[in-house]
């Protein structure tokens, strides 16, 4: 790939697309995204050179995804009260797209782990009953589409709690309904869907996902994550024989079996009803949001593509933001990278198809201090990159 700097024939202005991640736990994306404007706008200003500048804050699916798309949708969080995994009060963000016609949820509002870090976590309990009022507010908004993003989750209750939420029954051979959580899960005898929502299967759903792991066994949910929602070794293998009952459950009542498929681990299992009762479709993260905010439209003229995140590693070329944004940037269009933290050797870099990286530290100091100046720093670096761009474009030989 060639990564000469571009401009249109007739010259001037430079069109610069920025498409950053958030800097997690400092900055979200729109704040970096507009720290990285400012620092585009002063080094090519100083050197006299116009720019078409386009913004795009960004996300790969997980946490930060609903305040990035509320920043390139330009809506406001919308709230709901409902409860947390263990079924205590709360508050939860969602959002809608201008249109009214997309609606986005970050599942962690309701049932993620930083809501219940004040306790000792209950894995036999936890619940995702908290996600369905959320759920119910963008079906009473009418929209068409539902985009859920799914990590940072203390549940592995297969989503049931979810569905019962939406009017499921979960019954065992008495015809009581089971209590929450996952263990429960394990007196699974059948499923009763007559009071489930009609409006749930008429809706699109889009379910970021970027993990491949199955539902049971040795690579599923309870297995791998559940240890990381306080699951001891008698716990994981509970809740990995409820998830084993919960996917036969489905399978009987829709044809469809999905304990093996890829994806269906994540979270605690939760895609897997969804999957099965509502027809949602797993997708990765980075690609969802990419074609929700059309981000390869924004890139395809770019002389100059800018993204960032906190860390940029080996992780970041495998799914998350950078990697998208390298992918949907025109070919022979240099990408720069700006992060906090850059891990990358030569080799990777060269390899990876970034064409470079720059990182925002400026000089020893703690990360308390890093974290309260990201914004600046960020600005500074972008200034600096842009500044060698600026002036080799402003030089008489150009």
């Amino acid at each position: 790939m060639s990564h000469a700097l571009h401009v249109h024939d007739q010259g001037f202005p430079v069109r610069v697309a920025i498409v950053p991640d958030s800097f997690k736990g400092s900055a979200r994306a729109v704040d970096v995204a507009a720290a990285m404007e400012r620092g585009v706008r002063d080094a090519f200003g100083a050197a006299g050179v116009e720019t078409d500048v386009r913004t795009l804050p960004f996300a790969d699916g997980g946490e930060g995804t609903l305040d990035a798309l509320l920043g390139a949708w330009g809506t406001r969080a919308l709230t709901v009260d409902t409860t947390d995994a263990l079924g205590r009060p709360a508050r939860a963000r969602y959002g809608l797209s201008p249109d009214g016609r997309t609606g986005i949820i970050e599942a962690a509002e309701a049932n993620g782990l930083p809501l219940v870090s004040d306790v000792p976590l209950r894995p036999l309990t936890a619940t995702t009953r908290g996600i369905g009022p959320l759920v119910t507010a963008l079906l009473d908004a009418g929209v068409e589409e539902i985009l859920l993003c799914i990590g940072g989750s203390a549940t592995t209750d297969g989503g049931a709690g979810l569905i019962s939420a939406l009017g499921a029954r979960l019954l065992d051979r008495e015809g009581a309904e089971l209590p929450d959580g996952g263990a429960g899960l394990t007196a699974l005898d059948r499923l009763d869907t007559s009071g489930l929502d009609p409006r749930a299967r008429s809706v699109r759903w889009r379910i970021a996902c970027d993990v491949t792991n199955p539902l049971v066994g040795e690579r599923g949910a309870a297995a791998v994550f559940g240890p990381q929602k306080g699951a001891g070794p008698d716990d994981v293998r509970v809740l990995d024989a409820g998830l084993d009952r919960l996917a036969d459950v489905l399978a009987r009542a829709t044809g469809d079996d999905v304990r093996d498929r890829p994806g269906m681990g994540a979270a605690g299992g939760l895609p897997a009803p969804l999957t099965a009762l509502l027809g949602a479709e797993a997708v990765p993260g980075s690609r969802m949001v990419a074609e929700v905010l059309d981000a390869e439209r924004l890139m395809a003229d770019a002389d100059l593509v800018l993204t960032g995140e906190g860390r940029f590693d080996g992780q970041s070329l495998g799914g998350k933001v950078v990697d998208a944004v390298r992918r949907l940037a025109p070919a022979g269009c240099p990408v720069v990278v700006i992060a906090g933290d850059v891990r990358v050797t030569p080799a990777e870099l060269r390899e990876s198809g970034v064409t470079a990286a720059f990182s925002t530290a400026r000089g020893p100091r703690t990360l308390e201090r890093m974290s309260e100046e990201v914004l600046a720093d960020i600005e500074w670096a972008t200034a600096n990159c842009c500044r060698l761009l600026a002036h080799h474009l402003a030089s008489p030989h150009v």
